[in-house]
């Protein structure tokens, strides 16, 4: 199998949508295949469900990238599917088996997430929350430029809190057989440092990249380093034809 066979799947997670891949499209260039999924953000289950979809319709080989609540999403979607050949973690959650974002989240102190979201009801029930648009910027995009973070507030998905709350519903984490590789910033405001870290380790990383600086929204701002841990995912899976 060569890199040009796998195709990439970029889910974006919570308060961000799928053009956040763009530069990270851009900096892969022509030679992969990609495609960024809308993320639903309603539940793990539901959104997991929708991206399985996206695997099955690609009909191939693939390569599950998630960013931020994503990563709950990847590793739901990959459970039991065989066309998912290895996990990218851009400052994402990687559960075990009965943990949320917000149990992920809360494992360790420094996360300042709550203390900005704004919440409303939703019609199909329960609420839905977003970043206040005056906090955005310092809370989830602080090395990206002003003008840059303004249009990302303006145009961020809310998710749910039933999503936020639904713990990883596989009893075996694909994480513990497929390889895995992590790209987290230390100055990520919405998932503590220590957190990545410890599910990196617990995941046994075969590629880990600790950005020094970098803020949650790493994959506008730090496009390059995601690009380069999403080529090393691919090359380490993939065979020579």
């Amino acid at each position: 199998m060569s890199d040009q066979e796998l195709t990439l799947v970029l889910v974006h997670g919570a308060f961000a949508e799928s053009a956040s891949w763009n530069g990270v499209i851009e900096r892969l260039g022509p030679g992969y295949s990609v495609v960024a999924a809308a993320n639903p953000l309603r539940s793990v289950t539901g959104d997991a469900a929708y991206v399985r979809d996206v695997v099955r319709g690609i009909g191939g080989p693939v390569v599950l990238v998630g960013h931020s609540y994503g990563g709950m999403v990847i590793t739901e979607a990959a459970a039991g599917e065989s066309a998912v050949r290895a996990l990218v973690y851009v400052n994402a959650f990687c559960p075990h088996t009965g943990e949320s974002a917000l149990t992920l989240s809360g494992k360790f102190p420094g996360s300042t997430l709550a203390d900005t979201l704004v919440s409303y009801p939703v019609a199909t029930g329960g609420n839905e929350v977003a970043i206040r648009q005056d906090a955005f910027h310092s809370q989830f995009a602080a090395d990206v430029p002003d003008d840059l973070a303004a249009l990302m507030a303006r145009t961020q998905r809310p998710v749910t809190e039933q999503a936020l709350g639904e713990g990883l519903s596989t009893a075996t984490p694909p994480w513990r057989s497929l390889p895995t590789w992590f790209v987290f910033g230390d100055a990520d405001r919405n998932i503590p440092v220590a957190a990545h870290r410890f599910m990196a380790e617990r995941a046994g990383a075969r590629g880990v990249r600790d950005i020094a600086g970098a803020s949650h929204a790493m994959a506008v701002s730090q496009p390059g380093e995601v690009a380069q841990s999403i080529m090393e995912a691919v090359h380490g899976v993939a065979e020579p034809s």
